[in-house]
């Protein structure tokens, strides 16, 4: 009965983590198409993603201490919570707030995204060793590669979505549709069993 649970646990985590990573692919490049369109230098689309990465470095170095210390699921729904409220934040963003505004208002979006985005990472690469099977060391690290390959293939499929939404609806659009597919996925998340 304890494996079952521990699977089901498992696949919904790691459901959740699947579809964060998908559309947080996507928004990678959503964000990078959608300014360089609008005609952002390079140096201005790197500013971008600069917070983005500073704080999911942040996020990071305090992840395994927040785990320990408020658990596996509300760390997951923290980093699902924080990715839907800055995609929504970004679907309302005005297009015309000029160059230096909108630099600062993605900005802070971003780094709210690389919060979450590490929260999320660290809540499911934690469950993979808490919830495998203690069987083997083999059964933990076929665990380990079935998240962080289907992980990787799964953002890279996102960017290839970030272009075809940004280009089917346009930017405000495309950003809320992924905050809807999120928000679902959470919701799923809080509905499915789970130790």
């Amino acid at each position: 009965m304890k494996n079952t649970e521990s699977i089901k646990s498992f696949i919904s985590i790691t459901s959740a983590y699947w579809v964060f990573m998908f559309t947080d692919g996507a928004l990678r490049m959503l964000v990078l198409l959608n300014y360089h369109l609008l005609g952002f230098s390079p140096i201005q689309l790197a500013y971008l993603f600069l917070i983005y990465e500073f704080m999911g470095t942040l996020t990071n170095f305090f992840g395994g201490y927040l785990v320990k210390r408020f658990g596996l699921i509300p760390i997951l729904y923290s980093g699902l919570t924080i990715q839907t409220l800055s995609l929504l934040g970004l679907a309302v963003a005005p297009m015309d707030l000029g160059i230096t505004l909108s630099v600062f208002f993605v900005m802070i979006a971003q780094g709210f995204s690389g919060v979450a985005k590490d929260l999320t990472k660290v809540s499911a690469k934690s469950a993979v060793k808490i919830l495998a099977p203690k069987t083997s060391n083999n059964t933990l690290f076929k665990w380990v590669a079935i998240l962080t390959g289907s992980k990787n293939a799964l953002k890279g499929v996102g960017f290839f979505l970030g272009g075809l939404l940004l280009t089917s609806f346009g930017f405000n659009k495309a950003v809320e549709l992924m905050a809807i597919g999120l928000g679902v996925s959470f919701l799923l998340t809080l509905i499915l069993p789970g130790d």
